[in-house]
């Protein structure tokens, strides 16, 4: 029953070209080319759990020490009282999948008659409440430091890498002689350091400083890791990494504004996110849908038979793009409150209690902090 359900999946039909089967692709000496060997893709796994490590070790003694030069605390707001059935509570609505980011006007009511307390008590148990659960300053420049470096080193890798191959600068070169081309040793770690920076990521979502965008970031990995996966099977490693290329590019500058603001450089944080925000444009909704997709989508059928399995690795990369549009509405947003406020405030992805605190805190007070919504 295994071997029926493995054929099955496996059926060429669905994932070769036509006239193609998978003794052709498979490595081997007698090969004029070096094929993708799909068990490969186990591999990113355990490096994902190595590059966790890395990155604990860099983010304790490299970038937490230079955020501390740079003035940034490591200190956390102060602790709320214990009262058991505040406590309660508040746990009851942390398991509502952070939906519901502060007791109901009921709530209050009854848990002030309750506890002999006024509803503004409640109401400042909640916020210190929060806070104490939420990451210093320092935690998250350390966050974004790393994502910083790592997106930077990727980058920079991958210019390296592709300078001299032909499909950089003609993409028709990724359809012409499909599937009969090799992968080389510097594309195989491209794409194994890639995917093991995505498989990390997911992993380390769950403990990360929560953003609003959790489950958009979440699609995007699993997207990105599927995307990775089909390209490598399908031996479509040539548009898959010049994908990986040109998302690479935007992601530096944006965790770098975000460290720069938390480090207080709001001048520096300002240029940074303004030259994010014009590259994102120009690669996420020009590069990309202009060049990469009309590629696969147009040019690709005009070069090569289609099947199943290319459908459906296009119908991921436009997955990608409308994820690229939410986030580009939401940029927008962020630098059109910057211009109003005359700066950029704020995180430029806010978690989902910065939102609930600072929507509600402002029904006592002037407007808060802008608070912003974006990552990659």
């Amino acid at each position: 029953m295994l071997r029926f359900l493995l054929d099955k999946f496996w059926n060429e039909d669905v994932w070769l070209p036509p006239n193609t089967s998978w003794e052709d692709i498979t490595p081997g000496p007698d090969k004029v080319v070096v094929y993708n060997d799909h068990r490969h893709l186990l591999y990113p796994i355990p490096l994902a759990f190595v590059l966790i490590a890395l990155r604990h070790l860099i983010e304790n003694y490299w970038f937490a020490p230079f955020g501390k030069s740079l003035g940034i605390k490591n200190t956390r707001s102060k602790k709320a009282p214990i009262i058991p059935k505040l406590e309660a509570a508040y746990q009851e609505c942390s398991k509502i999948k952070h939906k519901q980011q502060f007791f109901s006007r009921e709530q209050i009511c009854a848990l002030a008659k309750q506890l002999d307390m006024t509803e503004r008590q409640v109401e400042r148990w909640w916020r210190l409440r929060r806070s104490q659960d939420k990451p210093s300053t320092l935690v998250k420049f350390c966050e974004n430091a790393w994502r910083c470096t790592f997106y930077l080193y990727n980058f920079s890798y991958g210019v390296f890498i592709l300078w001299d191959k032909e499909w950089l600068w003609d993409i028709d070169q990724c359809y012409i002689g499909y599937p009969h081309q090799g992968v080389t040793s510097d594309i195989w770690w491209y794409y194994m350091i890639s995917s093991a920076f995505y498989w990390s990521l997911t992993f380390s979502q769950f403990w990360d400083v929560r953003r609003k965008d959790f489950w958009q970031m979440f699609v995007h990995h699993l997207a990105t890791i599927a995307l990775l996966s089909f390209s490598w099977v399908c031996n479509l490693h040539r548009i898959g990494t010049l994908v990986l290329l040109l998302h690479d590019c935007a992601d530096i500058f944006l965790e770098a504004a975000k460290a720069a603001k938390y480090a207080n450089y709001q001048k520096f944080c300002d240029v940074i996110f303004t030259i994010f925000t014009v590259l994102w444009i120009v690669t996420r909704l020009g590069i990309y849908p202009f060049y990469i997709i009309w590629s696969t989508s147009i040019r690709a059928p005009m070069l090569l038979p289609m099947f199943a399995a290319y459908y459906i690795f296009n119908s991921l990369l436009c997955l990608l793009l409308c994820l690229h549009m939410v986030w580009t509405w939401l940029i927008l947003q962020v630098a059109y409150k910057a211009i109003n406020a005359g700066k950029m405030e704020g995180d430029i992805r806010s978690s989902s209690s910065d939102i609930s605190d600072s929507s509600h805190q402002s029904n006592h007070s002037t407007p808060n902090r802008v608070n912003n919504k974006k990552d990659k």
